[in-house]
């Protein structure tokens, strides 16, 4: 328990920062004020919900069911992503579902099993939460480097098209294109690993911290979180990229016409 728990009108009382964005939202003449709002009342429903359940599954804490939700989570991060990407859920679905599993679960295992040293690696407790992290990450990762991906063979079709007169092989066309979007996909993460701490304090250490352990204690999860998370997300977007490759073009190497929505 914090030693500094928010108690219910202050949380009630947080809903008053409110008026400053949607105050320089009116004043400005940004029309998402609705959007903003139904965000706002979206997301403290689902989290409410999955508070419940997250209490109700740490109480059991099976393996089993941390890993159903953990994979609940990868399947709605799989539909988000291709949604934001602009491209079609039936041909890149389930390799996209793959990408994520293993740039998740890699990681988190990693994390929970080597790092923390629990003998129970799918601990409601530490499954959750760390996987979340990392798919969070994976997830604003994998918008970035699909659209990244697909766009620019799009746009620049006539010079791809040249790499494959020219002899090369579908991966050896892609290739410039994949590297041009893992360097895209992965910049803010490397940014904001070059920065922690003299930018901002994250949120794992300011959890720890206000869980009240010793700075210290917080400063050694947050690396091992950062290097966790980065590593999920290198993984997860060079293997959505090459996995999703083998199912959106034909056999002359071109893009299939249906994979953008």
């Amino acid at each position: 328990m914090p030693d500094a728990p928010i108690q219910l009108w202050g949380l009630v009382a947080g809903y008053g920062l409110l008026i400053v964005p949607f105050a320089v939202l009116l004043w400005a003449k940004v029309p998402v004020m609705g959007r903003a709002a139904i965000a706002v009342v979206r997301m403290t429903l689902q989290l409410l919900f999955v508070g419940l359940y997250l209490q109700v599954v740490f109480d059991i804490d099976r393996p089993w069911l941390s890993g159903l939700w953990v994979l609940v989570m990868i399947v709605v991060a799989d539909f988000s992503i291709l949604r934001n990407s602009g491209l079609r859920f039936r041909p890149l679905a389930f390799p996209l579902f793959v990408s994520l599993l293993a740039g998740t679960l890699v990681p988190m295992f990693y994390f929970v099993g080597i790092i923390l040293w629990q003998p129970n690696v799918l601990a409601a407790r530490f499954a959750i939460p760390i996987g979340g992290m990392i798919l969070g990450n994976c997830l604003r990762a994998d918008v970035i480097g699909l659209r990244k991906f697909f766009q620019s063979i799009r746009t620049g079709e006539k010079a791809y098209q040249q790499r494959l007169a020219d002899g090369a092989t579908l991966a050896e066309a892609t290739k410039p294109y994949l590297t041009e979007a893992l360097h895209e996909a992965l910049a803010p993460s490397i940014a904001s690993m070059a920065t922690i701490g003299l930018v901002s304090l994250p949120g794992m250490m300011t959890g720890v911290i206000l869980g009240g352990a010793d700075p210290s204690v917080a400063v050694m999860y947050q690396i091992a979180i950062m290097i966790a998370i980065f590593t999920g997300a290198t993984l997860t977007i060079a293997l959505a990229i090459v996995l999703c490759r083998k199912t959106s073009f034909n056999a002359y190497g071109l893009l299939k016409p249906g994979i953008f929505t």
